[in-house]
């Protein structure tokens, strides 16, 4: 049987590698807590790693190398064409060579993480209904006069926020004295954006 060959971005594999495999990730943060066990806090959404080895072979063995290295360089999501499975828009995570390579022949591994957020576009923000409980963030009420307000969503985290609205991550901090630790936030809070 034929296999399609394997493609990402603009590269084509000039032969599929030799080893692949597939794991799933789940997002969890542990926060400690003070003289007792640990609590655990899925932060939603999975994500599938395709690693996998190889070798190029051949008079531009090494040339193939270095035009996919060329490629790991280049930042942003591409569609990942798997000869196996399904396209998958994915992240070129890594790229190794695995001994010193020689013109004629380079080993080499390799690391895609799927884009599963299925964002289209990037996050959208949802304006808060009704007001806040608790009073601890903005309320929509005032959002015009101290700018936007975004609405957490499961999975969010305000790295995400902040490059979602151009902002720099302390800015946003720093609007939002109400979050006393930046790396937990919850689904339904309010996060004022400056």
């Amino acid at each position: 049987m034929r296999l399609t060959p394997m493609r990402f971005k603009e590269f084509t594999w000039p032969h599929n590698p030799e080893v692949y495999t597939v794991e799933r990730r789940r997002r969890i943060a542990v926060h400690q807590v003070p003289f007792g066990p640990c609590v655990m806090q899925e932060l939603g959404g999975s994500y599938r790693v395709l690693k996998g080895e190889g070798v190029f072979v051949g008079e531009d063995a090494y040339e193939c190398f270095k035009e996919l290295a060329g490629v790991f360089q280049q930042e942003g999501p591409g569609l990942l064409v798997h000869p196996v499975w399904q396209a998958e828009k994915a992240y070129f995570a890594a790229l190794e060579a695995v001994e010193e390579p020689r013109p004629d022949f380079v080993r080499y591994r390799f690391e895609f993480w799927e884009d599963g957020g299925g964002y289209d576009g990037g996050l959208k923000a949802v304006e808060p209904v009704g007001g806040n409980p608790g009073n601890s963030a903005p309320t929509a009420g005032n959002a015009a006069e101290t700018g936007k307000v975004h609405t957490v969503r499961k999975g969010d985290t305000l790295w995400a926020v902040a490059k979602q609205y151009g902002v720099e991550l302390k800015a946003l901090i720093s609007a939002n004295p109400q979050i006393k630790n930046p790396n937990l936030i919850y689904p339904g809070e309010a996060v004022r954006v400056p």
